[in-house]
């Protein structure tokens, strides 16, 4: 395991991270709605490698429920998503989930990533090497 030192921001470069954290053990990207209209390839790290360097006081925050375990944070002044962060005791317990779009960085086509079928509550099958099917043509 190799991890490294990253820094990002949103698009306004208001919000700024840093993670430590190994992209050559892969991201992900899920399809649930959020994920989807979001945009949002992501990798998982515990709080202890995550920091906000600035711009909190500018973080906007949503979540699914109120009893939601877990947070997106995005710039209230540009909108990107830069990291989500909770406490789900079946995936680990406390973790920051990063938007590895907002790494200054990092090069998506360079990184392995699997996928997660959120649209259709199928979290327990885990992740897969290849994107969903095409629910579309597989009805037609």
């Amino acid at each position: 395991m190799t991890t490294k030192k990253h820094v990002g921001s949103c698009h306004c470069g208001a919000l700024k991270i840093q993670v430590e954290l190994d992209l050559d053990a892969g991201v992900s990207a899920c399809n649930c709605s959020i994920c989807a209209k979001v945009g949002a390839t992501g990798a998982v790290v515990k709080p202890a490698a995550f920091r906000v360097l600035q711009g909190l006081d500018e973080a906007g925050t949503y979540t699914f429920t109120a009893a939601s375990p877990a947070r997106r944070v995005f710039c209230r002044r540009c909108g990107i998503h830069v990291f989500g962060d909770g406490d789900i005791p079946e995936l680990g317990g406390p973790f920051v989930s990063i938007n590895v779009n907002c790494l200054d960085d990092v090069e998506l086509a360079d990184l392995t990533i699997t996928y997660w079928d959120g649209r259709h509550d199928a979290w327990q099958k885990g992740m897969r090497a290849t994107p969903w099917p095409n629910l579309r043509e597989a009805t037609v």
